[in-house]
């Protein structure tokens, strides 16, 4: 079954095609990798998935029979659906356990920070911090991780979610093999239990190790999809990578 269809997807910023009456499917419980050259869209597509940008045109299909021709950010996590940013968005003067329990109380900024959070939440909270390695960093302000870590951070509060469909917007850019290896491993594990990940990424090693289809974007369109090696020694997709 498919997790999220687009059905002719456009999103238009001055007169200009950044999604292109698209029209693609990402199949549940897999890895599907998004992949183009800069400029082709795959940011712009993975923010009117999340609700980031309005739709401009056609629709969004989750779970093959939920039809949506606008997704609002604060209903997003209700259709089962989070994200990472390629530029990490956390709160630097707050704990690494309080950023994660504002993703795990779904509320307000506000309203979170002065929940009395409850044995569940915190034995969530827990759980998945110990899923990334961060558990012992969990008093520690935001902005004394690494950059590696705060990279962990971020993919640790759309786990804490509980979404059955999560984005990951180029989460290896900048890191060290130690810090890509572990975050390979999260997918991996997320795909073992029947979630569904949808990779952005440039580094073509990555999306053959991990994808098990891949969607290549060029202009706002789709190029070419498929398995990993046939896609990525498609002559279309060297020619736009390339440009020869």
């Amino acid at each position: 079954m498919y997790a999220l269809q687009t059905k002719n997807l456009s999103k238009v910023f001055g007169g200009v095609h950044a999604v292109d009456h698209l029209s693609i499917s990402f199949e549940g419980g897999k890895i599907t990798g998004v992949v183009g050259p800069n400029g082709s869209g795959k940011t712009t597509l993975t923010n009117v998935l999340t609700g980031v940008h309005a739709i401009d045109g056609g629709a969004v299909i989750i779970g093959g029979d939920k039809e949506l021709e606008k997704i609002a950010s604060h209903e997003v996590f209700s259709l089962g659906i989070s994200r990472t940013f390629q530029n990490v968005r956390l709160f630097g003067q707050m704990s690494v356990l309080d950023n994660l329990l504002l993703a795990l109380t779904k509320r307000d900024i506000l309203g979170a920070f002065f929940e009395k959070h409850s044995r569940f939440h915190l034995g969530q909270a827990e759980e998945t911090l110990k899923r990334v390695g961060l558990w012992e960093k969990r008093n520690e302000h935001a902005e004394n991780l690494s950059y590696g870590q705060r990279k962990l951070l971020e993919i640790a509060r759309a786990l804490a979610t509980g979404a059955e469909t999560l984005f990951f917007d180029e989460p290896f850019a900048g890191l060290f093999p130690e810090m890509v290896k572990r975050i390979s491993g999260i997918m991996k594990e997320l795909r073992a239990g029947d979630q569904t990940v949808i990779l952005i990424e440039h580094d073509m090693a990555i999306i053959r190790e991990l994808c098990d289809h891949v969607i290549v974007l060029d202009a706002g369109k789709l190029l070419a999809e498929g398995k990993p090696e046939k896609v990525l020694s498609d002559p279309k997709v060297i020619e736009a990578y390339l440009g020869v």
